[in-house]
């Protein structure tokens, strides 16, 4: 079974950048796409973004040109970098496969606050 660990999150005030890490248990990045999610209160968790085992990258759309999602293979660590954050990006964030059928155990997640 793979665990991840999550990182990196605070509060920033509008505008601001935070780097979220995440952590695997195991290497699996050469074989598993991954994601970012993230859940904010009251709400379902969302996908944010994915990267293929090939390199390529997808976005929600709430989040084009702000968030960029990388990963290193040797680290068994997944990225996601935020900028310009706004108030609405305020949820703990998670990373897991990006597979539908393929879900591990969710993490403890990192909550990331934006707020001034």
């Amino acid at each position: 079974q793979v665990q991840f660990v999550e990182s990196g999150g605070g509060l920033v005030q509008p505008g601001g950048s935070l780097r979220l890490s995440c952590a695997a248990s195991r290497t699996i990045f050469r074989v598993v796409a991954m994601a970012w999610y993230r859940q904010a209160p009251g709400k379902q968790r969302e996908l944010v973004t994915t990267i293929t085992t090939g390199g390529s990258t997808n976005y929600a759309d709430s989040v084009k040109g702000r968030f960029t999602i990388s990963r290193d293979n040797a680290k068994n660590t997944l990225y996601l970098q935020m900028n310009s954050l706004k108030p609405e990006d305020t949820a703990v964030y998670y990373c897991n496969s990006a597979a539908l059928d393929l879900r591990y155990p969710w993490g403890q997640g990192t909550q990331v606050t934006v707020s001034s």
